[in-house]
């Protein structure tokens, strides 16, 4: 089994006898179904449907404390404390920025769960991410985490901030639909009928899809071109495998006129990863 300790994630604990209720109403996930040592996949939204910040939500043991635990980008954690201590009006909810006292370590490529002494969780997006640990820094773990990029860019899975932009994605363009990170039998949320609109319009023309190349890897952020129109945006890369954020009716009309798609002048080559309902153009 491999480890990557990951010094780019930060850790909010939510706890209080109001904290499922208070986040049942903002967040994207049904926070209620959680059980115990169980993590989901989620987003708060703006109210017009855009990703403010995205997490995955543990419910912690009682013997750990309870309440729940985002473990989102360290980045994100201190304007998350304020946006949701500003939802929290009369809640009896305690919202704790812990990332300078806790981190987040992942484990991948083994079939039986690490024995660790923090508190353990399945990454609920893919099988093969395996599974991640909130504990107490400083931590001893020999890590590289480089690999689990690798890994994660070859499973096909985005990250805020590298593949999307914070502020100017909707849910479904990040892919969150396919990794159960919008939860549409729920209850109302921020953001939520604008979400709920494009899923059931099948509006979503704009996805997160893997490519492939040969060469260097694109830099990140360069624009994807179908001949000398802009298709996207190039996002996380290694080994030969990146993520590009693609308008795909666009790019399946440039396919079909017989062009191909380049970012930075190294050609791509589209992928359909495992866990799309989607359709990809030509992959």
């Amino acid at each position: 089994m491999h480890s990557a300790f990951l010094p780019e994630r930060g850790v909010i604990r939510i706890a209080g006898e109001d904290a499922a209720r208070f986040l049942q109403g903002l967040v994207t996930c049904d926070v209620e179904k959680l059980a115990p040592g169980e993590a989901r996949f989620g987003a708060l939204l703006t109210p017009q449907g855009k990703i403010v910040a995205d997490f995955l939500i543990v419910a912690a043991p009682e013997n750990l404390g309870g309440g729940f635990h985002l473990d989102l980008p360290k980045v994100l954690a201190p304007d998350l404390v304020r946006k949701l201590t500003f939802y929290r009006l009369r809640a009896r909810v305690l919202i704790e920025d812990q990332s300078d006292q806790v981190g987040v370590t992942a484990f991948w490529g083994g079939a039986e769960a690490p024995v660790v002494g923090g508190m353990l969780y399945r990454d609920p997006r893919h099988e093969d991410l395996g599974w991640r640990m909130i504990a107490p820094l400083p931590m001893e773990l020999v890590s590289d985490a480089g690999a689990f990029q690798a890994h994660r860019i070859g499973l096909g899975i985005p990250e805020g901030g590298r593949d999307f932009s914070y502020g100017d994605a909707f849910p479904h363009e990040a892919d969150m639909d396919q990794f159960a990170g919008v939860d549409f039998a729920k209850g109302c949320y921020v953001g939520q009928e604008v979400v709920s609109r494009m899923e059931h319009r099948g509006t979503a023309r704009t996805r997160i899809v893997p490519v492939t190349y040969a060469d260097h890897a694109p830099m990140e952020g360069a624009d994807v071109m179908a001949g000398d129109r802009a298709v996207g945006m190039m996002g996380s890369s290694a080994e030969g495998r990146g993520l590009a954020k693609l308008r795909l009716d666009r790019v399946e009309e440039a396919l079909a006129a017989g062009q191909t798609l380049s970012a930075g002048g190294i050609a791509l080559t589209l992928v359909k990863p495992d866990w799309a309902r989607f359709s990809v153009p030509a992959a």
